[in-house]
């Protein structure tokens, strides 16, 4: 295969996955990782690098359309970052020297868990009573409704949502993906912050993240550019495509029809990784 061929077909397969996981809200890296390590037979940690760098351009685009609507919690997100880019050094310096196989099946094993996540109940509350911790920090903030009002909000329990912030982060180091799955129950599960708030600001986060692990793997020599390059283009055409697509199609069924091929490519993760193949 010729290096063009190679490079057009990254740049199909990362359209796709940026487009799949723009839809679904899974992101992009969900499916990079499982693209370029079983169908293109790349090496993990160099899967991961490029998995990263998309992971960056993905959240500063989109990250900025939610700013300017005023729904990311800016100042919840900065805090929780330390939390994140803790985790993601540790994630990213444990990635290099555990055995490929094991990153596979921990990878196939998160996919799982983000399967189930997605399809939890969601909140928004909006009657919290907001922690003094959270009120110290000035963590509190307001998102516009439909109806064009400024609905203000609370959080609590600051400390288990940083501490599950420091797991996302690890994970995201590992693996080379988002974990926006994690950060949103962190936000939502533990803190009690609005659905809609901790989506977005979740979103915002995952860039400085992604940024603080890829700093390890360029390090290292595992982000290489004619593979990386190809895939932030893919994943970023992918993921604007599918902003505008979002309001046409019914994601609900999507998303279900979606859960079924992640699941597959999870235990297809899990199986290699037990027997070796990677």
């Amino acid at each position: 295969m010729s290096i063009i061929v190679f490079t057009i077909l990254l740049l199909l397969g990362a359209y796709c996955a940026g487009l799949l996981g723009s839809l679904t809200g899974l992101g992009g890296g969900v499916i990079v990782i499982p693209l370029l390590t079983l169908v293109f037979g790349i090496d993990f940690h160099y899967a991961i690098g490029a998995a990263l760098v998309a992971s960056i351009a993905t959240s500063s685009g989109s990250a900025s359309a939610y700013v300017k609507e005023g729904m990311t919690n800016i100042r919840l997100g900065m805090f929780l970052e330390i939390a994140t880019s803790i985790g993601a050094v540790i994630g990213a310096a444990v990635a290099l020297w555990m055995p490929t196989n094991g990153i596979a099946i921990v990878f196939g094993a998160v996919l799982l868990l983000t399967i189930v996540l997605q399809f939890r109940q969601k909140a928004d509350y909006v009657n919290v009573k907001g922690s003094r911790l959270a009120m110290k920090l000035k963590l509190f903030g307001s998102y516009p409704t439909k109806e064009g009002r400024s609905q203000k909000y609370e959080l609590t329990n600051v400390s288990g949502g940083f501490s599950v912030m420091v797991l996302a982060g690890a994970l995201s180091g590992l693996l080379g993906i988002g974990s926006g799955a994690l950060k949103v129950l962190a936000m939502d599960g533990y803190m009690k912050v609005p659905f809609k708030v901790s989506t977005t600001t979740s979103n915002f986060m995952i860039g400085v993240t992604a940024v603080t692990s890829a700093v390890v793997y360029l390090q290292r020599g595992y982000i290489e550019p004619g593979l990386a390059f190809p895939i932030m283009v893919g994943v970023l055409a992918g993921a604007m495509s599918g902003a505008k697509l979002l309001k046409h199609l019914d994601v609900k069924v999507l998303r279900k029809i979606f859960a079924v091929a992640i699941l597959l490519a999870a235990l297809n993760m899990i199986y290699n990784g037990i027997i070796g193949k990677f």
